[in-house]
């Protein structure tokens, strides 16, 4: 599930792809997503910036 998360698989899909509810990869391996913040912070801006329009 690690792997996933680290690729940028949404959790709500990790979970079902796994036979989990959404609360264990976000509470046991949501520790485990490493070097996302560039991303996330992209899109936010980007998101950000949409609404302005």
């Amino acid at each position: 599930m690690s792997l996933w998360l680290n690729s940028g698989v949404p959790a709500t899909d990790v979970a079902a792809r796994a036979g989990h509810s959404v609360d264990v990869p976000l509470k046991v391996y949501a520790k485990c997503i490493d070097g996302q913040e560039v991303t996330v912070n992209q899109r936010i801006e980007t998101a950000l910036r949409g609404s302005d329009a």
